[in-house]
């Protein structure tokens, strides 16, 4: 062999499967990260004992109420713990092998630092679905029903959308309806039901304007799939093109159809929720059953939709730039590479936070405000990876 090529023999870097290694390496990393999701578990459950006992302890006979409600906030706060837990799980075990001049004696061997923390990488894309899981499906759910069990105690502090049991108010997306709830159910019947219908006219100066049309005033009204609205005991009031109320009569039940009033109960509660707990999944459903939506709220929901798609992969972020930032500051100590990442993460969290504002204010296209902070992160992270060889 030529210098050359015994020199290309020498470095370069083993990348197959080596189970000793790797299975080492998932149980280094493994200890601490059980210990921290359950140590930031149980801080965040107390922050939210501290926060909400007072309103169980104020009533009778509640405590399996309590417990259940208590046990639904877990999910929510595990998405929050993931990511800071799988860098500061990634940072102790590097640390660890730090000390041990482990990583040294890897690198040594042919072993690239890449292949090193190849484990880690695996540990964190599973962490990463599991976090995605969490927000799409278990997250939405929990946080419904720990609402509910509010409601059942007549507070209605966790969620200022009323989802159900209070006065509702919502216009249509294309402000050709408005409608208000006396009481407000997900399911079955509403009361003190008001629907009124509006119409566009041009006026004197050339605008567009609305005009009231039509007004229906029910004592209960049900949504039925197949058929539509079903109002019952509905007073119907029409408006004159002069502003004179024509009283139509109170109808025993009145039926509106799909095509006069396409919204359901579901649509309702995803429109007036917040964006935030509401998953991608039903911002995207939300989306494709309003094609109406007025621009200013369809940025908001596309904002917060392809910010919920980029949420979950701070999990994966935090371990590409845990690794190669622990190897950097191998001999600085543990405390400077914990700095260096922390450092990283909070300055992608505020990124991500001024991207989200001007994403909802329309100063930047939904995609490049959800998207954009977590990707120049992530190939932040790949570069250093590289670089760190």
């Amino acid at each position: 062999h030529t210098v050359a090529e015994q020199q290309f023999q020498r470095e370069k870097r083993i990348f197959y499967w080596m189970p000793k290694l790797d299975f080492y390496v998932i149980r280094e990393f493994f200890i601490p990260f059980s210990v921290l999701v359950f140590a930031f578990t149980l801080l965040f459950l107390i922050g939210d004992v501290f926060n909400d006992v007072d309103h169980f302890l104020e009533k009778e006979g509640v405590a399996w109420d309590a417990v259940h409600y208590f046990a639904l906030r877990i999910p929510g706060n595990i998405r929050f713990v993931l990511p800071i837990t799988v860098l500061l799980s990634c940072m102790y075990t590097l640390a660890n092998f730090g000390r041990h001049r482990e990583i040294t004696a890897m690198r040594a061997s042919g072993i690239s630092l890449f292949r090193c923390g190849l484990p880690i990488y695996v540990i964190a894309f599973c962490v990463m679905l599991v976090n995605f899981w969490f927000n799409e499906t278990l997250i939405p759910d929990c946080t419904a029903k720990a609402h509910e069990i509010m409601l059942s105690l007549g507070e209605d502090k966790h969620n200022s959308a009323n989802r159900q049991g209070d006065l509702v108010q919502y216009p249509s997306t294309d402000n050709m309806r408005n409608w208000v709830f006396g009481v407000f159910a997900e399911d079955g019947e509403q009361l003190d039901v008001r629907l009124k219908f509006f119409t566009e006219y041009t006026n004197d100066e050339g605008e567009i304007s609305r005009r009231l049309r039509k007004q229906l005033d029910a004592k209960r009204a049900e949504y039925m799939p197949e058929t539509g609205w079903v109002f019952f005991d509905c007073e119907v009031k029409e408006m004159a093109p002069n502003g004179l109320i024509i009283p139509k009569g109170t109808h025993a039940q009145v039926i509106v159809p799909h095509s006069e009033a396409p919204e359901s109960p579901d649509m309702i509660i995803k429109a007036i929720s917040d964006p935030e707990m509401l998953s991608a999944r039903e911002i995207y459903l939300f989306l494709e059953e309003n094609p109406t939506l007025v621009k200013r709220l369809r940025i908001v929901y596309e904002t917060f939709f392809f910010r919920h798609l980029a949420f979950p992969w701070a999990c994966f972020l935090c371990a590409f730039l845990a690794l190669p930032l622990a190897a950097k500051n191998e001999r600085s100590g543990i405390f400077t590479a914990i700095v260096s990442a922390v450092g990283v993460i909070v300055a992608y969290q505020i990124v991500s936070e001024i991207f989200l504002m001007m994403g909802k204010s329309g100063t930047l296209p939904p995609f490049i405000a959800g998207l954009l902070p977590t990707i120049a992160f992530a190939g932040y992270g790949i570069w250093l990876a590289r670089k760190s060889g």
